[in-house]
């Protein structure tokens, strides 16, 4: 089984070094992809750190892989050597459950195969190893397609930071003529603004920081509102009908749920490593709003997703960085310190 060079961490408190893992050769359906850039998801950071309690050790994280095809599998189709592909969160599910057969792969009823952390179906014994790595070989019916013509390295946070946001301002059907709140500016709500400004919405960004009103008009909000204003909170009960909450800190929710309409929903995307407070009932029965979660999308939306963002000219604010960076670049991530998503140059890897 061939062996090849990665980043890994090897437990909570050690920081990511070089590490080599296995990758089986390509089966018959399968996709091999020299990954040329992969983004630094916050997720990454909580398995990474073992925040998160399902965290399995050594971790090579990233999910938000775009390489190109090096080799396909004898009935792989849809993919040719030469292609630019792109993988996500998931490499495999069961494909049998009702979720998985209306392209809601991401709700697998028996569990879905995560691209790092993961127990690994094609290769027993051995977990998931992700994009953090020279290749990766994936079933060809997770693997992406990519333009060519688009910004590769801007182009891969759409695969976690896009498709997260974009999964749920669609099932809300949110569009022209609603009013949409979009909670922090990081890598997911950075992409949240951009999305939702494209489908047409009235888009407001909640922030705690002013120093964030300009880059948020600049992304397409039409407000910007500092939530720890009171007064400039008040002024929008009420009048939302949809909020996509991206923060990942534990925070109080009843003052964004107050802004919701009659039949508003606050959707949230942000994952913390402590629960949020919990919310007030009282917000929720009066005017019937809702408080829901929303995770990545399955793999026909993702597609949905990328051919948009192409379209569009949609793609992530990036801050380019060598895989010698990657720990810096943790301790940067957790501070806020980055607008708005850091992408590794997988050739540093070399």
């Amino acid at each position: 089984m061939p062996q090849i060079v990665a980043y890994a961490a090897q437990s909570a408190t050690s920081p990511l070094a070089r590490f080599e893992i296995p990758r089986r050769e390509p089966g018959p359906h399968d996709v091999e992809i020299d990954i040329l850039y992969c983004g630094v998801c916050h997720s990454d950071l909580h398995m990474a750190r073992g925040e998160w309690e399902f965290a399995v050790f050594p971790v090579v994280p990233g999910h938000e892989i775009v390489g190109r095809v090096t080799r396909v599998g004898k009935d792989v189709r849809g993919f040719k050597e030469g292609d630019v592909a792109a993988v996500g969160c998931l490499v495999d599910s069961c494909r049998s459950c009702s979720n998985c057969q209306k392209g809601l792969e991401q709700y697998c009823a028996k569990g879905w195969v995560g691209t790092y952390g993961s127990a690994d179906p094609k290769m027993p014994g051995h977990q998931t190893y992700g994009g953090y790595s020279k290749r990766i070989v994936v079933d060809d019916r997770f693997v992406l397609r990519v333009s060519p013509k688009a910004n590769l390295a801007a182009t891969a946070p759409l695969l976690c930071a896009g498709i997260t946001t974009y999964s749920p301002l669609r099932h809300w059907k949110v569009g022209n003529g609603m009013k949409v709140g979009v909670v922090g500016l990081g890598g997911l709500g950075h992409m949240g603004v951009k999305l939702s400004h494209a489908f047409g919405a009235e888009t407001v960004l909640f922030t705690t920081s002013a120093n964030k009103i300009e880059d948020g008009k600049r992304l397409g909000a039409d407000d910007v509102v500092i939530s720890k204003d009171e007064a400039q909170m008040q002024k929008h009960a009420g009048s939302f009908d949809f909020i996509l909450n991206t923060v990942a800190a534990p925070h109080n929710l009843d003052a964004f749920t107050a802004l919701l309409r009659t039949n508003g929903t606050m959707c949230l995307v942000g994952a913390p490593a402590t629960p949020h407070p919990s919310p007030s009932i009282w917000n929720l029965l009066f005017q019937r709003r809702a408080i829901a979660g929303s995770l990545i999308g399955g793999l026909p939306e993702t597609q949905e997703m990328l051919d948009f963002c192409s379209e569009r000219g949609i793609v992530s604010d990036i801050e380019m960085i060598p895989m010698s960076k990657i720990n810096e670049a943790y301790d940067r991530m957790h501070k806020g310190d980055v607008k708005y998503r850091f992408v590794i140059d997988m050739a540093s890897l070399a």
